[in-house]
């Protein structure tokens, strides 16, 4: 098939992208979004397949399938609570590719210089023996492929800083990683350094297009990827994810330009632009400096922290339920713990029940609950809980205090009251649900640790403030036979 062909389909295929991320806004257009993002890129992927200059399209399919078969294995066995490490491996994936491909683009440009080498009599027939590639690189101009270049350099590496810090941000995600901020004597001296030697490498690769500067800058991109993200703590980890999703997508752009792929870059722009986006909104939803998430140097301690003072007061199911019974107001909180314990479906059940009742139950849901952007929301979604009660936490932060029932379900950071009292806490002048200015609070958590982020919470000192203590799970569905 012709160009012509390939690039329509590449247009209707970006727009198909446009509105799958338009629709991703909104809970109840998500799932039709999702299609439209399948139906793209599918599309995309046909006209790669079939267009002008493709090559060893059964190999190509062979290697779809094959991914495809993996990626469904993986689908079908990964838990929601598995979802935010499953997609830091994925963003490393991205970034695998990038640094794979521009290395092609490398090899490529030198066989294309090896080959016209030779006397002017044989370019002719070397030129048709190329491949759809290396023609495109055989037809640039010197100025251009010093252009190219930069490029590929710039995809290598974005691509390996991705692979690395997706690396590091998987592992604290799944626990294999300590979760606290962690830096190698220098700190920011050694990633400077690095990004200085990488600059280097760049004026050098591209006055002599070798080998060694590319693989310096490679090596020296791995280590900044990987001491970036160490040095970012547990509690800022939704945000890495976010980051690091953005920077897939400008990886993805930069080799789209090393390819002469007008998809790759309008999909790489999008995904790094939305990435950078959501990181900027999460960032002010914790009150982080953009540059210094993009640095690596938030997550730690600022100084000694206020001393929590008072006693943690723990209270059985019956006491919960005769507070919920005499209720009017309730709000839910819903955070980790509860897709750790899997008590969506058990919430859900609790939330028909006061419903039918006649009482006011409403969900509260903070920017950066859970580890990964709108995990609450998709748990909700899930358990078939009413879009309409489900508040983002600027609609009904200011309820708190005319709320009669406050319920945590499994959430620490986004309730901590530090936030606003103690200029030292690690998360000082992140804005917080305020629940303890509800009448009651309560909070079911499984034991009295700090929990992921290590920071201690005040919340569960107050007087307003009762411990559920247990599974989520196990709890609520102790709770559930007792709200007559």
């Amino acid at each position: 098939m012709d160009y012509g062909f390939t690039t329509a389909a590449y247009v209707v295929a970006a727009v198909l992208f446009i509105l799958s991320l338009g629709g991703l806004s909104n809970q109840e257009s998500a799932k039709r979004a999702v299609w439209y993002g399948i139906v793209g890129m599918a599309l995309a992927v046909f006209a790669t397949l079939v267009g002008p200059g493709s090559g060893l399209w059964l190999l190509s399919l062979l290697l779809i399938a094959g991914g495809g078969l993996i990626g469904h294995y993986v689908a079908q066995r990964v838990q929601m609570t598995e979802m935010p490490q499953l997609v830091a491996a994925m963003h490393s994936l991205v970034g695998l590719a990038a640094v794979f491909v521009g290395y092609n683009a490398h090899f490529e440009v030198l066989n294309v210089a090896e080959m016209f080498a030779v006397s002017d009599a044989s370019k002719d027939v070397l030129f048709t023996g190329l491949g759809g590639f290396a023609k495109l690189i055989a037809k640039k101009t010197p100025a251009e492929v010093s252009i190219l270049h930069v490029e590929l350099f710039l995809g290598i590496f974005i691509g390996a800083i991705t692979f690395t810090g997706s690396v590091v941000a998987y592992g604290k995600l799944a626990g294999k990683v300590t979760s606290a901020a962690t830096k190698l004597p220098g700190g920011h001296a050694l990633n400077a350094a690095a990004a200085g030697l990488s600059l280097i490498c760049l004026i050098w690769y591209t006055a002599s297009g070798g080998f060694f500067p590319l693989f310096l800058m490679t090596l020296a991109a791995l280590f900044i990827g990987y001491h970036l993200i160490m040095g970012i703590g547990g509690a800022d980890m939704p945000v890495v994810v976010s980051m690091l999703n953005s920077y897939s997508g400008w990886a993805a752009a930069a080799i789209g330009f090393s390819l002469g792929n007008d998809l790759l870059i309008v999909v790489g722009a999008l995904v790094g632009s939305s990435g950078a986006i959501l990181s900027y909104i999460m960032c002010k939803a914790m009150n982080r400096h953009f540059v210094s998430v993009i640095l690596g140097g938030f997550g730690g301690p600022q100084g000694e922290q206020m001393a929590v003072e008072g006693e943690q007061i723990a209270i059985e199911a019956d006491g919960v339920a005769a507070a919920l019974n005499d209720a009017d107001s309730i709000v839910i909180i819903p955070g980790y713990g509860m897709a750790v314990a899997q008590a969506q479906q058990s919430v859900s059940e609790l939330v028909r029940k006061l419903r039918a009742k006649g009482k006011n139950v409403r969900f509260a849901i903070h920017p950066v609950a859970g580890r990964l952007p709108g995990h609450m929301n998709v748990l909700l979604a899930e358990a078939k809980v009413p879009y309409d009660i489900v508040l983002e936490m600027d609609e009904i932060n200011d309820d708190f205090p005319e709320t009669d029932v406050a319920i945590v379900i499994g959430s620490n950071d986004i309730v901590n009251p530090a936030a606003q009292e103690d200029p030292n806490s690690p998360i000082a002048g992140m804005p917080v649900l305020e629940c303890w200015k509800a009448k009651q609070v309560f909070v079911s958590k499984r034991g009295q640790g700090t929990g992921y982020s290590g920071i201690e919470n005040p919340l569960f000192f107050k007087e307003n403030t009762r411990m559920f203590y247990g599974d989520a799970k196990q709890s609520l569905d102790k709770l559930l036979p007792m709200i007559d």
